[in-house]
């Protein structure tokens, strides 16, 4: 069995100068709504877009989208496939088989990050993935296929998902999945993830 921590990869090759570039094509689309084009100048795309989440025009938001791969454990994909506005490609359970040599012939599972490592939660933790692993592994010998045998997997189990959201539903996916009340293991994506979406694409993630 392998252990692995949660992470992230933003797959679209956005730069601070590419982030810039996305604005600019946010604003030109939103002054046609008013009619402003003629107001378009180097830096006035700031100022715009602030105004256009201050006002709820989010909509010009989606003209926008980012793509993301997030590896996470199968209870925090449950969470993510939720938000209806979404392009998924999701890790299959059904059809990848785990004991063989392309996964190392082990399940992986991501470790959660309210136990320590050493504590007896994380241990009684270890010792439930082990054992499903060893019921994963016992069925698939006895003839199951993938699909049949998934049924033993715990929630820990790692996979990987590619999200795409435009703009707009990027902010609705971060003001629900940092708040305080989310998940724990959605927060230790969704945090740096939100962190870095700010450093990318300027403004339209601030207010969160």
């Amino acid at each position: 069995m392998k252990i692995i921590k949660s992470s992230f990869k933003i797959e679209d090759a956005i730069d601070e100068i590419s982030g810039f570039e996305m604005l600019k094509k946010i604003e030109k689309a939103g002054r046609v709504c008013y009619k402003s084009e003629d107001r378009i100048t180097d830096d006035s795309v700031y100022n715009f877009i602030k105004g256009l989440i201050k006002s709820g025009h989010e909509s010009v938001l989606e003209h926008e989208k980012i793509t993301v791969t997030i590896i996470c454990d199968r209870g925090v994909s449950h969470e993510l496939v939720r938000h209806r506005i979404g392009s998924y490609s999701q890790e299959s359970t059904r059809y990848c088989n785990y004991s063989k040599d392309k996964f190392g012939k082990e399940i992986t599972v991501i470790e959660p990050p309210f136990w320590k490592v050493g504590s007896f939660e994380h241990g009684v933790w270890c010792d439930s993935c082990e054992q499903a692993e060893k019921a994963y592994f016992m069925l698939l010998e006895r003839g199951a296929t993938p699909q049949e045998a998934r049924s033993v997997l715990p929630n820990s189990l790692k996979t990987e998902i590619v999200v795409t959201f435009n703009l707009r539903e990027w902010r609705h996916f971060f003001k629900m999945r940092t708040a305080k009340a989310a998940h724990p293991q959605m927060r230790e994506i969704t945090m740096p993830m939100l962190t870095r979406f700010r450093r990318l694409v300027p403004v339209v993630f601030d207010d969160i």
